[in-house]
């Protein structure tokens, strides 16, 4: 039993530390999948969903500068409550309105949750989270 443990806890700190060296978005991903795998299923949960975050964060692209600074330029939108997590790399569900954005047809947002979320409009996936 310890022998699992320790080695789940070396793949778990050693996924941290190669995630925290790569892009944002795999850090991300991989601290939203430890914790979503640990509610799950408790410390194996924890390092599996660390290592499948972090290998979904880092496939999602941060987008561009110009496009951070149009969404953040646009009015307020009423913000829509949905009820999971709003994470990189998790889609959103289909029924929240997407606003396209006009300086990239690739990225589209939305107010989720009181936050500005960038999204692919294509898988509804969660790109980033502006603060």
């Amino acid at each position: 039993m310890k022998t699992k443990l320790i080695t789940i806890g070396v793949v778990f700190f050693g996924t941290f530390a190669a995630a925290a060296s790569a892009q944002e978005g795999a850090t991300t991903g991989m601290i939203g999948g430890a914790a979503t795998g640990a509610i799950v299923g408790g410390p194996v949960g924890a390092g599996v969903g660390a290592v499948v975050g972090a290998v979904a964060g880092s496939a999602l692209e941060r987008p561009p500068e110009k496009v951070i600074t149009y969404v953040q330029q646009q009015p307020v939108q009423q913000s829509v409550v949905v009820q999971q997590p709003i994470v990189v790399g998790k889609p959103l569900p289909r029924d929240v309105v997407l606003m396209p954005v006009a300086e990239d047809p690739r990225y589209s947002y939305t107010i989720v949750n009181d936050q500005r979320v960038i999204v692919d409009p294509k898988t509804y996936t969660v790109v980033q989270v502006l603060q």
